[in-house]
């Protein structure tokens, strides 16, 4: 089956032009994958659907995914822009998601020093390219924990990011205070001074915010039009899934013999129509309904 994903590169460069996001959701399984197109395919959004080495490994491997993820699309119908992307992956990670029909990588190497970083990033680039996916890239680290990657909030070296910028890569992730997970109360929030910085000397390059949940709304629209063109979140819709279905229980509802409340249909549907509003209520957020 010719696979019926998209790269990032075109649905990021129109967003820094319409000054607008793309929302990157992580998916963990079925339900996620269904709920994230759905409200794609509603609001005739591009959407970008990040998996991590872990979720990957959940899902029972990178080709599981990537041919879950096609059928889902024909099934459904998705005609809208859609990109699934491996998010914060190793350089092994990275080589093994491109095989596996992933349209788009991350290569994470902020455990690396910046020459080997760079290093490794032309190797995944030059794999990338033979397979036309398009490739993120990550200078620095970024704060919180992601995956088993802890870091702390830091800004990114600016030199660093323009020296990047100059590779193939569709975009670029670079601290500007951001974390992973949930932000804590003493969070000093995002540093638009260095996104400024950053988005000169990239030449306006799309650039990615990771830890997109808990981000206020007026520092994500001020962040987009600064140059953020895709922006990730996983923390939130996962928080969101679970109240859904804590609900549904506390309700006593999968109890209910007669009706098969405790069908997994039944008890997964209030969680899984809980990450398609809080999709929406991104999209929204982020610009980017009817733009695809």
């Amino acid at each position: 089956m010719k696979s019926r994903l998209v790269k990032m590169n075109d649905m990021l460069t129109k967003a820094v032009a319409g000054k607008y996001a793309v929302a990157h959701i992580n998916i963990n399984n079925l339900e996620w994958i269904k709920a994230s197109l759905t409200a794609a395919q509603n609001n005739n959004s591009p959407i970008i659907l990040g998996v991590s080495e872990g979720a990957a490994k959940y899902m029972c491997g990178f080709k599981n995914v990537a041919d879950m993820v096609n059928n889902v699309m024909e099934t459904m119908n998705i005609t809208v822009p859609v990109a699934l992307h491996l998010d914060h992956g190793s350089y092994e990670g990275a080589l093994k998601a491109i095989e596996a029909g992933f349209s788009s990588v991350m290569f994470d190497g902020s455990k690396y020093c910046f020459e080997e970083n760079t290093k490794l990033l032309k190797e995944v680039i030059q794999k990338a390219n033979e397979k036309n996916i398009s490739v993120e890239a990550e200078v620095g680290s970024i704060g919180g924990s992601e995956d088993g990657v802890t870091a702390d909030g830091e800004l990114a070296n600016v030199e660093e990011c323009k020296i990047m910028s100059q590779f193939d890569i569709s975009c670029l992730a670079a601290g500007i205070g951001n974390i992973h997970g949930i932000y804590p109360a003493n969070w000093k929030g995002l540093n638009f001074d260095r996104l400024a910085e950053i988005a000169k000397v990239t030449n306006h390059k799309p650039l990615v915010l990771h830890g997109g949940t808990g981000i206020p709304t007026d520092m994500i629209k001020k962040a987009i039009n600064l140059g953020i063109a895709k922006i990730n979140v996983n923390t939130e819709c996962q928080l969101a899934f679970a109240e859904a279905t804590r609900k549904y229980i506390e309700a006593k509802k999968d109890l209910d013999l007669d009706a098969k409340g405790f069908d997994p249909r039944k008890l997964l549907k209030p969680g899984t129509q809980a990450i398609i509003d809080k999709v929406t209520e991104k999209m929204e957020i982020f610009g980017s309904i009817n733009k695809a």
